[in-house]
């Protein structure tokens, strides 16, 4: 039986909590999905591929995320989903801030992120903590839909046990990082990381292109292809990003910060960053500033 990837995929999902300060999401499809959002936010993800595959970018590469792994992002780290050739996935993602998790646990927190900075990403666990994990996010799934007296209690609880294992095995046993899939991939991660570096300089398709020994047109096909960002996007989004931060952290004004984060057109950034923020650079700031 074949699929059609031209029709929407069949979605089942429900969300436990308002607030990114802790919040739970579910999401089953059946048919083929990829992102179409361009990704990032302030507050770390942890997620879990229940079945099915994805391939996922995150940063500065690709992985392929199998059923059973563990994904954690730490906030403000560009990261898309895409289908692989599986048209059927589950997943549970975990999204918390730095405050909650300080607020329950202030002396472990190093601790319990170590997960978020180990150098990879993926955390594929052996088979018996594996199991734990899954049991625990079937019981918060059930508890989720059910809703018994009590069943709050439940999210909180599995989140910090599955935070708890994983931090025990990622300190007992440093994940090496993945060997890149193809020297290709290999190529579009180094051209990520330029980008990463070089975001506030002019980036053109042909100078990087040149750097790399790719042609234009492979390297804007594969750059697509491997990250499912087009490249044009992927230097926007970095810029955006960098000039959240400073709105965030500085009072510079709004005409240095663009050209700090390499736009040379005020007004071309204001259009930019309310269509990837929703809101205006003035709006942004106002609240989100914090004093330096």
């Amino acid at each position: 039986m074949t699929t059609d990837t031209h029709l929407p995929p069949q979605e089942l999902s429900w969300r436990f909590g308002d607030t990114p300060d802790f919040m739970v999401e579910y999401v089953e499809r059946l048919g083929m999905y990829t992102m179409t959002t361009d990704h990032f936010h302030p507050y770390y993800e942890i997620y879990y591929l229940i079945s099915g595959e994805r391939i996922y970018f995150i940063e500065d590469r690709t992985y392929n995320v199998q059923a059973g792994d563990l994904v954690f992002i730490p906030g403000n780290v560009l990261h898309k989903t895409q289908q692989t050739g599986s048209p059927h996935h589950e997943r549970v993602v975990i999204y918390f801030s730095h405050s909650f998790i300080t607020r329950q646990f202030a002396a472990l927190v190093p601790f319990l992120l170590g997960p978020f900075h180990q150098g990879n990403p993926i955390l594929r666990l052996p088979r018996q903590e594996q199991l734990i994990i899954e049991q625990l996010i079937r019981k918060l799934i059930k508890e989720i839909r059910l809703k018994a007296t009590g069943f709050e209690i439940v999210p909180l609880h599995a989140f910090f046990e599955l935070l708890l294992v994983a931090a025990r095995y990622v300190d007992e046993q440093p994940l090496l990082a993945q060997p890149h899939d193809t020297p290709m991939h290999a190529k579009i991660s180094e051209a990520v990381r330029y980008i990463n570096l070089h975001f506030a300089e002019r980036i053109s398709l042909q100078a990087l292109s040149d750097r790399l020994f790719i042609s234009p047109s492979h390297l804007s096909r594969t750059f697509k292809s491997i990250t499912g960002f087009a490249l044009t996007d992927y230097v926007t989004l970095t810029r955006i990003k960098e000039a959240q931060r400073l709105l965030h952290t500085t009072s510079m004004n709004i005409t240095d910060i663009a050209a700090a984060a390499g736009f040379d057109n005020v007004s071309h950034f204001g259009k930019m960053f309310k269509k990837i923020t929703r809101v205006s650079p003035r709006e942004f700031r106002k609240n989100h500033y914090d004093q330096p």
